[in-house]
């Protein structure tokens, strides 16, 4: 397992987890935070957000960032992660395929590294968001060459809490005793409730790291908050070398 952050700044008993719901092409700091961890919780349980990055993110485009969405179906407006599926109606995968392989990274350096599982992920018929989400964030973590497990909360068991409670009933679960979160978190998590399940926090202090975007030109400026996808393939095998080396790591 990853776990350098646990090895640094804990005792080699004590266990890192992060929980995040699942992205579709996670952006640098899901990376970041999976990487930071001795274990990966998709929180596949809660509900979907319309307008979220649970089916969607940019990428890189020749001029500005290319936003790629999936479609999804409405059943409910109170469908959790695990049961949205998604609208195979619109031909979604090959123009998505079609903007990464043509159109955004073509010319990147390392395209041709990536570019026949990248298309397989395409190939396949997806019918769950979620398993999509984690298939698109366990090839980036692949890349990246980051060996964290990665677990989701509807195979862990039933967790009938919410927000903290939630996030303290998943960590016990899991067998962690410190949570890594992200700082948006700090005006929900109550930290007493963690600490009666037996649970710290640790927070995340991400820092973006600044990259040569290739597929940019050299006078443009650099576009943060992409998919990781940018930073592989761009930076290739050095990838996780970059973002480790953008803040501090403790």
């Amino acid at each position: 397992m990853s776990g350098r952050t646990a090895s640094n700044s804990h005792d080699t008993d004590r266990v890192l987890a992060a929980v995040h719901q699942p992205h579709y092409w996670p952006w640098l700091g899901l990376i970041d935070k999976i990487d930071r961890s001795d274990c990966f919780v998709m929180l596949d349980t809660v509900q979907f957000e319309r307008r979220g990055w649970q089916n969607r993110n940019y990428v890189a485009g020749p001029g500005k960032p290319v936003l790629l969405t999936v479609p999804v179906t409405q059943a409910s407006r109170d469908e959790t992660i695990l049961d949205k599926k998604i609208d195979n109606t619109q031909k979604w995968r090959t123009k998505h395929h079609r903007a990464l392989a043509e159109h955004c990274y073509r010319k990147a350096p390392y395209w041709g590294d990536y570019a026949e599982e990248i298309a397989h992920l395409y190939e396949t018929e997806w019918e769950d968001l979620a398993e999509l989400a984690i298939a698109t964030t366990r090839l980036l973590t692949r890349g990246f060459g980051i060996d964290t497990p990665i677990l989701r909360a509807s195979e862990l068991g039933d967790f009938p809490g919410h927000k903290s409670e939630l996030l303290a009933q998943i960590c016990a679960k899991a067998g962690a005793h410190t949570l890594l979160s992200g700082a948006g978190a700090k005006d929900y998590l109550d930290p007493g409730i963690m600490n009666r399940h037996g649970v710290d926090i640790e927070w995340q202090d991400f820092d973006h790291p600044v990259y040569r975007q290739h597929t940019r030109g050299p006078a443009d400026e650099f576009v943060p908050r992409l998919s990781a996808i940018d930073l592989l393939l761009n930076a290739g095998p050095d990838a996780l070398s970059v973002l480790r080396q953008a803040g501090s790591r403790g």
